[in-house]
């Protein structure tokens, strides 16, 4: 006849699985718990754990500090070196003197000099190489330089035929003839002391070309070596066409 089994007759087994799942939520439990509680304790302990797997290599140790070296000894100084005193005995002059032969001159005459020709620098006030006088020297220190420069025409024309009257025979006896006159330039750029060259067949033409060159035209004037205006002669030519 089959038996009857209760409710609670039979024991249940729990598996291995089910237990750890029940373990592991408690601790879980405890752990919040923990953090909530005491959060400090929770960090060093959770610090601990970390360290305790924690696999990588410890830092070297550091080095000693280095050892004082004492420095080498450079050495005490020298002596200083004694003064030289010259000795108590003096040179004595030559007993003979040698006489100097004077210079002759390259060619005899009657003069009492040993050269002849002029001085290569003199102090009067003529024209010597180096003077320092008013002459027009190339080193003096006067006003008659030599112009390194020539004189520019800068302004006015003569270019009107009515400034010339119709020579006998008419214009065309004059056309295509030329004059050339030669003026000084002075410091203040104008013309004077006109004087014909090369006269053209028209010699009125040729007086009026001069006073027109004076009165007309202007002109930069020259300059020596040292920038100063000085006075030089300039040509001036007039065609007729």
């Amino acid at each position: 006849m089959a038996t009857k089994e209760t409710f609670g007759a039979r024991k249940r087994r729990l598996s291995w699985p089910l237990i750890a799942g029940i373990v592991l939520l408690h601790i879980a439990a405890l752990y919040g718990l923990a953090r909530a509680l005491a959060p400090d304790m929770t960090a060093a302990v959770e610090r601990e754990v970390v360290a305790a797997f924690n696999l990588s290599p410890p830092e070297p140790p550091a080095p000693p500090p280095p050892e004082n070296q004492s420095e080498p000894d450079e050495g005490a100084q020298g002596d200083p070196g004694r003064d030289a005193v010259a000795k108590p005995v003096t040179s004595q002059p030559p007993k003979v003197r040698v006489k100097k032969d004077d210079p002759l001159p390259r060619a005899s005459s009657t003069g009492t000099a040993n050269q002849s020709g002029a001085a290569a620098a003199g102090d009067g006030t003529g024209a010597a190489g180096s003077g320092l006088g008013t002459g027009s020297g190339n080193s003096g220190s006067g006003r008659g330089g030599i112009a390194v420069s020539k004189p520019v025409h800068i302004s006015g024309r003569i270019d009107n035929a009515r400034d010339f009257p119709v020579p006998p025979g008419g214009r065309d006896a004059r056309r295509g003839t030329q004059v050339i006159v030669r003026v000084v330039v002075g410091t203040d750029g104008r013309a004077r002391d006109c004087a014909v060259v090369r006269p053209s067949p028209d010699a009125e033409a040729d007086r009026i070309t001069c006073r027109l060159v004076e009165t007309r035209l202007g002109f930069r004037p020259a300059m020596d070596a040292q920038g100063n205006p000085v006075a030089a002669p300039f040509y001036w030519r007039q065609q007729w066409f």
